[in-house]
Protein backbone atom coordinates (compact mmCIF):
# COMPACT_ATOMS: atom_id res chain seq x y z
CA UNK A 1 0.00 0.00 0.00
CA UNK A 2 3.19 2.65 0.87
CA UNK A 3 4.65 1.50 -2.02
CA UNK A 4 1.87 2.37 -4.30
CA UNK A 5 1.41 5.63 -2.97
CA UNK A 6 4.70 6.89 -3.33
CA UNK A 7 4.56 5.62 -6.89
CA UNK A 8 1.80 7.65 -7.49
CA UNK A 9 3.65 10.82 -6.06
CA UNK A 10 6.68 10.00 -8.04
CA UNK A 11 3.96 10.06 -10.93
CA UNK A 12 2.31 13.21 -10.51
CA UNK A 13 6.02 15.20 -9.72
CA UNK A 14 7.26 13.68 -13.31
CA UNK A 15 4.30 15.24 -14.48
CA UNK A 16 3.37 18.36 -12.76
CA UNK A 17 1.17 19.29 -15.49
CA UNK A 18 -1.06 16.45 -15.15
CA UNK A 19 -0.87 17.16 -11.22
CA UNK A 20 -1.60 21.30 -12.52
CA UNK A 21 -5.14 19.32 -14.29
CA UNK A 22 -5.56 16.87 -11.88
CA UNK A 23 -5.48 19.56 -8.77
CA UNK A 24 -7.68 22.01 -10.79
CA UNK A 25 -9.97 19.47 -11.56
CA UNK A 26 -10.66 18.15 -7.61
CA UNK A 27 -10.75 21.98 -6.77
CA UNK A 28 -14.04 21.88 -9.07
CA UNK A 29 -15.57 18.86 -7.89
CA UNK A 30 -15.36 20.19 -4.60
CA UNK A 31 -16.79 23.42 -5.34
CA UNK A 32 -19.66 21.23 -7.20
CA UNK A 33 -20.33 19.13 -4.15
CA UNK A 34 -20.31 21.24 -1.84
CA UNK A 35 -22.39 24.11 -3.49
CA UNK A 36 -25.51 24.82 -1.30
CA UNK A 37 -24.27 21.73 0.91
CA UNK A 38 -25.01 22.98 4.69
CA UNK A 39 -27.78 24.68 3.65
CA UNK A 40 -30.01 21.67 2.30
CA UNK A 41 -28.53 19.28 4.85
CA UNK A 42 -29.96 21.89 7.26
CA UNK A 43 -33.08 21.91 5.86
CA UNK A 44 -33.22 18.15 5.37
CA UNK A 45 -32.51 17.44 9.44
CA UNK A 46 -35.63 20.55 10.30
CA UNK A 47 -37.68 18.18 7.93
CA UNK A 48 -37.06 15.25 10.03
CA UNK A 49 -37.51 17.04 13.27
CA UNK A 50 -40.78 18.65 12.66
CA UNK A 51 -42.36 15.66 10.89
CA UNK A 52 -40.67 12.27 11.91
CA UNK A 53 -40.99 9.09 10.66
CA UNK A 54 -43.40 10.50 7.86
CA UNK A 55 -40.86 12.47 6.73
CA UNK A 56 -38.70 9.98 6.55
CA UNK A 57 -40.99 7.43 4.94
CA UNK A 58 -41.87 10.28 2.11
CA UNK A 59 -37.98 10.03 1.37
CA UNK A 60 -36.63 12.35 3.98
CA UNK A 61 -33.82 9.35 5.06
CA UNK A 62 -33.25 8.76 1.29
CA UNK A 63 -32.37 12.46 1.06
CA UNK A 64 -30.12 12.72 4.06
CA UNK A 65 -28.14 9.99 2.54
CA UNK A 66 -27.42 11.37 -0.89
CA UNK A 67 -26.65 14.48 1.07
CA UNK A 68 -24.11 12.72 3.25
CA UNK A 69 -22.44 10.99 -0.03
CA UNK A 70 -22.50 14.29 -1.42
CA UNK A 71 -20.38 15.48 1.60
CA UNK A 72 -17.90 12.65 1.56
CA UNK A 73 -17.20 13.33 -2.06
CA UNK A 74 -16.71 16.50 -1.26
CA UNK A 75 -13.71 15.48 1.21
CA UNK A 76 -12.33 13.41 -1.38
CA UNK A 77 -12.17 16.20 -3.86
CA UNK A 78 -10.67 18.49 -1.17
CA UNK A 79 -7.96 15.50 -0.18
CA UNK A 80 -6.95 15.24 -3.70
CA UNK A 81 -6.37 19.15 -4.26
CA UNK A 82 -4.55 19.52 -1.04
CA UNK A 83 -2.12 16.93 -2.40
CA UNK A 84 -1.94 17.97 -5.68
CA UNK A 85 -1.69 21.49 -4.29
CA UNK A 86 1.67 20.25 -2.05
CA UNK A 87 3.20 18.36 -5.39
CA UNK A 88 2.61 21.79 -7.23
CA UNK A 89 4.12 24.51 -4.35
CA UNK A 90 7.06 21.79 -3.97
CA UNK A 91 7.98 21.78 -7.74
CA UNK A 92 7.22 25.81 -8.18
CA UNK A 93 9.49 26.14 -4.73
CA UNK A 94 11.94 23.58 -5.84
CA UNK A 95 11.98 21.65 -2.44
CA UNK A 96 10.97 18.30 -4.94
CA UNK A 97 13.28 15.74 -3.87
Amino acid sequence: MMNRRYQTARFFKRHWLLAFFTTALAFLGFGLASYNLITLLQANLVLIAEHGWQALRDGALAQLIELVSSGLGALACYLIFKAGEKLLVEKLTGNDS
